[in-house]
């Protein structure tokens, strides 16, 4: 979303603030401007100064259409899962900044170990852009979440890891591009 829409509130909504990562119950008749939209979620920033993020399956409290999260059509042989899983997280975004994890670097390894019955253990390997990033538990939980719908996915551990620490090298050509930085 490149314009920035001011919106009041239909309802309350619980939100995160960000970067803390703390919940909060914002109000009805609250006015709130989308700064970011990506990834089926919102961040927005209220009058009160407050930046938040809002899930996807409230945007309707914003009076945006909530979409509907399709699992992956995968095949269930651990490489199948593998490649659906890369894809989806391309699809999970850090609030603060608008690229996915996956360009962003974040994102240091996926493996998928067949279990039985056509079902999978996935395996994440994550970081974050700083230690104590109080959205890191929301980003590990999209993560989660989103591969734990996929066909063939019968666990999911995401494991937030700090060493090698992230740094701005890890970032793709393309988000260096979009974030202006080449």
């Amino acid at each position: 979303m490149s314009e920035q829409e001011s919106i009041e509130l239909n309802r309350d909504v619980n939100a995160i603030v960000i970067p803390a990562g703390i919940h909060v119950r914002l109000k009805k008749g609250d006015v709130v401007t989308i700064m970011q939209s990506l990834g089926g979620s919102y961040t927005v920033s209220s009058e009160t100064g407050i930046i938040a993020r809002i899930s996807a399956i409230d945007a309707d409290v914003l009076g945006k259409e909530v979409e509907v999260v399709h699992a992956y059509e995968t095949g269930t042989d651990p490489e199948s899962v593998r490649e659906a899983c890369w894809a989806f997280m391309k699809t999970v975004y850090d609030p603060e900044i608008p690229v996915n994890v996956v360009d962003l670097g974040l994102i240091y390894d996926c493996t998928v170990r067949a279990l039985t019955d056509g079902l999978n253990h996935v395996h994440v390997t994550m970081t974050l852009t700083a230690p104590g990033c109080g959205m890191g538990p929301v980003i590990q939980a999209d993560i989660e979440s989103g591969i734990k719908h996929m066909e063939g996915v019968e666990t999911v551990e995401v494991e937030v890891v700090l060493d090698p620490p992230w740094n701005q090298n890890m970032m793709s050509e393309a988000a260096k591009l979009q974030l202006g930085m080449l």
